[in-house]
């Protein structure tokens, strides 16, 4: 009996282990967008996760919501950076998501700083 109670355990948790795997590593998706950064933030209650939104219409309609991993130091200080700014992003997209990675399954792994195409051509008065 406690062999096939060894056999369950070590199955589950190898199963346990390849879920995690396979979420974590083999994205779905990856892409590009492009808006204004309306939010980034860090929230949470036992685990804070950075989550973050952009506009990708002029009247604020098309909301593109993303997570940041803790560990993407340089991404989550150029976001706030750019608070409020034009940015391009680079994410990807994994099949689900942990509770301790962030809220969306959208995780952002570049940010650029862009012109803004609603602007382009306006001369600022020098």
């Amino acid at each position: 009996m406690k062999k096939i109670l060894a056999i369950i355990i070590t199955t589950i948790i190898i199963m346990a282990g390849l879920y995690y795997a396979f979420i974590y590593y083999i994205p779905y998706s990856e892409g590009v967008r492009s808006g204004e950064l309306i939010k980034i933030s860090n929230r949470g209650v036992a685990v804070k996760t950075w989550e973050g939104e952009i506009s990708q219409g002029i009247s604020g309609a098309q909301i593109f919501s993303f997570s940041v991993e803790d560990n993407k130091v340089e991404v989550i200080d150029n976001l706030q950076k750019f608070q409020g700014g034009y940015v391009k992003v680079t994410y990807i997209e994994r099949f689900g998501t942990f509770f301790w990675l962030g809220d969306t399954k959208y995780f952002v792994t570049k940010v650029e700083q862009e012109e803004s195409p609603h602007f382009r051509g306006v001369k600022k008065d020098e």
